[in-house]
């Protein structure tokens, strides 16, 4: 389903603009069709995403790709939220594409969102992926509706974090992982 630019009219009209004035005529049209592009998420799935690029590997070491930039929507109030991903695994005899991990984080992120549950479904699809003996993903994010809105606290960062399998089992692991992403700062 197409968002409606006319829903856009009624919130400019909403907020006691005049969308007839110049600077606004296209503006509804272009709303629409940023909100569809920020969202586009909905329209992806894990599989088209993987989309066969898993690959043998002997590999059993800590494959990590960090400082994935991630741009999403808090769910709560339609705002940005922006930040980075860190996302590793230990692969069982697969490998996953290198630019999948990415595609991975922006699917889920171009969804209306909450950063917990963001890092969860990243783990979470990684894991069905790879069948990996671990997953950990660390998101780093600023968000604008604390930021401009609310408390106005402009410096602040929300960290989480999901560990599975053996990140979760291990603290030596988890401490590797950790200390590995602090020093691609």
């Amino acid at each position: 389903m197409a968002l409606s630019p006319q829903h856009y009219r009624e919130i400019l009209i909403g907020l006691g603009e005049d969308p007839e004035r110049e600077g606004l005529l296209d503006t509804p049209v272009r709303a629409a069709k940023a909100m569809q592009y920020l969202c586009h998420g909905y329209a992806q799935s894990v599989d088209q995403i993987v989309n066969g690029a898993l690959f043998a590997s002997d590999s059993d070491e800590m494959v990590i790709v960090a400082d994935i930039e991630l741009y999403s929507l808090c769910e709560h109030h339609l705002l940005p939220f922006i930040g980075k991903a860190h996302v590793a695994y230990i692969p069982t005899g697969k490998v996953l594409g290198l630019s999948k991990i990415a595609r991975l984080v922006d699917m889920f992120a171009r969804r209306l969102q909450i950063q917990e549950n963001l890092t969860r479904q990243i783990a979470d699809a990684v894991q069905q992926v790879t069948q990996a003996a671990g997953v950990a993903v660390v998101i780093e994010a600023q968000h604008m509706c604390m930021m401009m809105r609310g408390v106005e606290k402009q410096n602040s960062t929300m960290n989480t974090s999901v560990m599975l399998g053996v990140f979760r089992e291990s603290s030596t692991t988890r401490q590797e992982f950790l200390q590995l992403i602090r020093r691609s700062k």
